[in-house]
């Protein structure tokens, strides 16, 4: 080789490696925080997300998930990603609602019936709008759904078929009017309580109870701390996965389309794994002593209770009976009137 074509050969090589060092200057490495722990529903959703985001990007991106709450409670996650100083936080939307209270549409009572109706509702124009209006209203832009399933009651004293039966039981709810005014409508005062601090008030008896899905209860190991369970269904879970819209601002086009399409990637994921491991998890909480029970009369008590009492004192919040009347509609449901 001639110096000359040495000296080809070494900028060649020098430009080359300028380019990629270029192309890499904007790689992330986006941190997410998590509420639960590992085998859970959410961590199904950051496992699917991280994955598509990797390859959509070609490795140029990734994300690691901080498990069972190690970045702080569900709520101050929101306020960070807000500011900008947290990437991304998977979490209830119960959690969301607070800041944004439009999409505690999802949290009212027996609204969503089927993993069906939760996919129908976050895929379509109700769930853009939701987005948009959290966006607004929060700082934060959700790009995935998390369906975790129906929130089933679990306490440690005494199996639960009817209204009666909750009586002098003390129950954790998260700090949400919505849930907590449920519990209200069936004659108890529940007990707000932090995700962090659920455990522990459960094993110290500070409670008695409290209410999250199948795979939620198993991820968590509240079989240890708790013994029978209701399917009382009042709430299908989802948990979306927000970024920062501030991050996500600062982002390049391609990489914010990349973005959108891993959360899309996610979401099925979430499906996928509901679907495919709730049985399955259900069976393991009985093989761990857990003793699982439905609530008398197709739970007729619980829905009459909680609609009639709990529906109309949010219409307002959660933008109007009208919104409410669209997300039925959407599911195919009767409307309501006032």
């Amino acid at each position: 080789m001639t110096y000359f074509s040495r000296i080809l050969a070494s900028t060649a090589i020098a430009l080359s490696a300028t380019i990629m060092s270029v192309g890499m200057a904007d790689a992330k490495n986006f941190k997410i925080a998590v509420g639960d722990s590992g085998g859970s529903s959410q961590e199904a959703t950051g496992k699917g997300f991280i994955a598509a985001l990797e390859e959509l990007s070609g490795g140029k991106h990734t994300a690691t998930m901080f498990l069972n709450g190690q970045l702080g409670s569900e709520q101050d996650t929101v306020n960070e990603a807000a500011i900008g100083t947290l990437d991304m936080s998977l979490l209830a939307i119960n959690n969301v609602t607070p800041f944004s209270p439009t999409v505690g549409v999802f949290s009212l009572p027996y609204v969503i019936l089927s993993l069906e109706d939760a996919e129908k509702l976050t895929q379509g124009p109700i769930g853009a709008e939701l987005t948009e209006n959290t966006i607004n209203d929060a700082g934060v832009r959700i790009i995935a759904w998390t369906y975790t399933g129906f929130r089933v009651l679990t306490n440690s004293k005494k199996p639960v078929k009817s209204v009666a039966d909750l009586q002098g039981l003390v129950i954790r709810v998260p700090k949400n009017e919505i849930m907590i005014d449920t519990y209200k409508a069936w004659g108890i005062s529940p007990t707000p309580m932090a995700w962090s601090e659920t455990f522990a008030g459960l094993q110290t008896k500070v409670v008695d109870g409290q209410d999250n899905p199948y795979t939620t209860i198993n991820a968590m190991k509240f079989y240890e701390v708790q013994k029978y369970v209701t399917n009382i269904r009042y709430i299908f879970s989802i948990e979306p996965l927000i970024i920062s819209e501030q991050v996500f601002q600062e982002l390049s086009a391609e990489d914010q389309a990349i973005v959108l399409e891993a959360g899309k990637a996610a979401t099925a994921a979430s499906a996928k794994f509901l679907r495919e491991k709730e049985a399955e998890i259900k069976q393991i909480l009985i093989d761990e002593g857990m003793e699982i029970s439905d609530p008398e009369n197709n739970e007729e008590e619980f829905i009459k209770l909680a609609t009639e009492a709990v529906w109309p004192k949010f219409y307002d919040s959660i933008g109007g009976i009208e919104k409410l009347n669209a997300v039925l509609a959407e599911i195919g449901r009767d409307p309501v009137s006032e």
